[in-house]
């Protein structure tokens, strides 16, 4: 793989994941504990042989610049082997990226001076196991200008992703980026075929294509909505479709892009047969873990104290000081302490539980502490009042100062 240059989109804002995206962007979010978002897509890279990445930022990246420099730092550069991180550098113009396209544009130096044969294009949006050897050896194997990996995914859901039209042997004949009437596939009228996002360019055929759509005014520099229709109808496009690695019955590929899906996926882990598995050692999630102690749990039947944690993630650092942790993901050095109660919420590093509070189905950010009695999770209709409230009834706790002020009282 060492004709193969990895360009890596990590510059998303991540809106719908305000406010966990209020100060880091959005691949830097935590996730399962110990790792962040970008961690999954870093380690199919690794695990794939590919040792030469690039990584655009844009937003609010100090966070995920000092994280892949501290967790990734792991190359032997006197091998030609790099992790480089690329913020917006207005080589060409003064705009910060414009898209997706626009992205890999403005850092066609950055791709001249690695000389590739071929540019694999990924994000760190997604929760998934990928082995991208496989799908470069498809894409030399059938002479692709492009390829483009893609799942199967039910019809209702399509409208949301990019749909393909495809002939037997696997060549794109149609594309629709996000159709209102996604087209299912000819012998499942039920499913369709959906891009992944995770794309395979020859390099002459990327600097053509971002070149020629630099050039257009009315468009959207995205790969979706511009390059991908504008190829299929000149060039040798095909599809790849996933093959996972996750070793489970069904395929697992999660968009964590929203409040409700990242719940959704971090509670996936902490299931007796979790659906993504974290413990397969021929695969491995890497990421930087610090010199904590261990997982600590005092108090034992010593005045109906329990620290007790079931069916939960526990990161080292932390500490269950006579509280119940119930289907959780707690991160480093969280506290949880006398007579709380925590059901199936996520706790970031450092934050801290007070003794007997009581919370159910929440979100709680970096070193929030929670002070003693605060109820959250159990009346939405009051947790609305001062936090935000995701559809499926998941509460984000992003400051403990809402929980100090009085609530306010309707006026009759």
């Amino acid at each position: 793989m060492e004709n193969v240059l990895t360009i890596l989109l990590a510059g998303g804002a991540g809106e719908r994941l305000y406010p966990l995206t209020k100060n880091r962007a959005k691949p830097a979010v935590p996730f399962g504990g110990i790792y962040r978002i970008v961690d999954f897509t870093l380690s199919n890279c690794i695990n794939s042989g590919l040792r030469r990445i690039l990584v655009l930022t844009q937003y609010k990246s100090n966070s995920l610049s000092r994280h892949v420099q501290t967790a990734w730092n792991i190359m032997h550069t006197e091998l030609g082997e790099f992790i480089e991180i690329i913020p917006p550098q207005m080589r060409i113009n003064s705009n910060w990226y414009l898209g997706t396209a626009d992205a890999i544009y403005q850092n066609l130096y950055s791709v001249d001076q690695a000389g590739p044969r071929e540019v694999l294009i990924v994000s760190g949006d997604h929760i998934y196991k990928m082995n991208y050897q496989k799908m470069i050896n498809q894409h030399r194997g059938v002479e692709a200008d492009l390829t483009v990996a893609a799942i199967e995914v039910p019809l209702h859901e399509a409208s949301r992703f990019g749909v393909f039209e495809i002939d037997p042997s696997g060549r794109v004949l149609g594309f629709e980026e996000k159709p209102a009437n996604p087209k299912p596939l000819p012998n499942n009228p039920d499913r369709a075929l959906a891009s992944m996002g995770i794309y395979v360019f020859h390099a002459d055929v990327l600097r053509e294509a971002v070149r020629n759509d630099a050039d257009r005014l009315n468009s959207s520099h995205d790969f979706g909505k511009e390059i991908i229709p504008r190829l299929v109808r000149d060039k040798s496009v095909y599809v790849y479709k996933f093959q996972d690695e996750n070793k489970k019955r069904a395929q697992y590929w999660r968009d964590v892009g929203t409040l409700e899906c990242y719940w959704e996926a971090n509670m996936d882990l902490v299931s007796v047969d979790p659906q993504f598995n974290l413990y397969d050692k021929s695969w491995p999630m890497r990421t930087h873990v610090p010199p904590l102690p261990p997982a600590k749990f005092v108090f034992a039947e010593v005045g109906n104290r329990f620290g007790v944690a079931v069916d939960s993630i526990v990161s080292p650092g932390c500490i269950i000081s006579g509280g119940t942790v119930d289907r959780c993901v707690l991160s480093p050095e969280v506290r949880v302490n006398s007579y709380a109660h925590v059901q199936e919420s996520i706790i970031m590093n450092g934050a801290v539980i007070g003794r007997h509070c009581r919370i159910r189905r929440a979100i709680i950010e970096k070193n929030v502490h929670i002070p003693e009695d605060s109820v959250i999770g159990y009346d939405l209709e009051e947790d609305a009042k001062r936090f935000r409230i995701t559809d499926n009834g998941v509460v984000v706790v992003e400051s403990a100062e809402r929980l100090l002020e009085p609530v306010p009282v309707p006026v009759k």
